[in-house]
């Protein structure tokens, strides 16, 4: 078994590197024995990151790269760095998502509403949660492709699957503080069916694509959110950051070897009922 989930010496991209979970990814397929290729917009502290990775794993080595993925060139960029440092790709985790929070809470509910929802936002969220997908999945898949070999693990959500329930942003007096927005339902659950159709299109090139759909993670959010999402799920709580690692490593692995173009939920249970 330990075989069937090893990593090591395969080299993971993971893209937005640096935020909550991104981080808990990397540490999971570092863990796990990959070299890990941190990817963010920040440079310096995704090269720190990567040294904080391979002083702390089994894993041989791990880089910070600067990414943005939303611009190919970026992403060519990368690609060449990879390539000239360990030859190879053998997995990628499109990570990298915009969850729009606004940050004034005067106008949070008036702007996260459907009928209010900026333009610009819809389009950057597009950007970056769906178009990011599809070139980083274009770009560093080309070579798995070639390799004849490869996993790409999309992250998309549970919002990609049903829609938000709108009422656990209600506060403790009923007032609704915050609308879950359009944007990100729907670019996760163009993500879940992009990955479908690129396990089909890929399929006989060895490269396997599946998605990976978390529920919500506890990161300091109001008490009475925390409260009324616990509620909604049957295991009766938020999930913690690490929750996801055994997921990451097994849709990485030679553990999922016969699984592609499949949506792994893992939610507490939250679309169970």
């Amino acid at each position: 078994m330990d075989e069937l989930f090893s990593l090591k010496g395969k080299v993971s991209i993971v893209t937005g590197a640096l935020g909550l979970l991104g981080k808990e990814h990397c540490r999971a397929l570092s863990r796990a024995g990959a070299n890990v290729i941190v990817c963010d917009l920040d440079k310096e502290k995704s090269y720190d990151f990567a040294r904080t990775l391979s002083e702390n794993s089994i894993s041989e080595k791990s880089i910070g790269i600067f990414l943005d993925v939303t611009n190919p060139d970026s992403i060519i960029d990368a690609k060449k760095i990879i390539l000239e440092e360990f030859g190879r790709i053998d997995v990628l985790v499109n990570n990298a998502a915009i969850n729009d929070m606004f940050e004034d809470p005067k106008i949070s509910k008036e702007l996260s509403n459907f009928e209010n929802y900026p333009l610009h936002a819809w389009k950057r969220s597009i950007d970056v949660n769906l178009t990011g997908v599809f070139l980083c999945s274009q770009i560093f898949g080309s070579q798995m492709a070639s390799q004849l070999s490869g996993s790409i693990i999309n992250i998309a959500s549970t919002y990609g699957i049903v829609a938000p329930d709108q009422s656990i942003y209600k506060n403790e007096k009923g007032e609704q503080e915050f609308f879950k927005p359009p944007a990100y339902s729907a670019t996760k659950g163009a993500v879940i069916a992009f990955s479908k159709y690129l396990a089909s299109y890929w399929g006989n090139k060895g490269v396997r694509v599946n998605t990976l759909s978390p529920g919500g993670v506890l990161n300091r959010q109001k008490e009475y959110f925390v409260k009324n999402y616990s509620r909604r799920t049957p295991l009766g709580r938020m999930a913690a950051p690490t929750d996801y690692a055994g997921a990451i490593v097994f849709l990485a692995s030679e553990a999922s070897s016969y699984m592609t173009g499949t949506n792994l939920v893992v939610d507490g249970g939250y679309i169970a009922w």
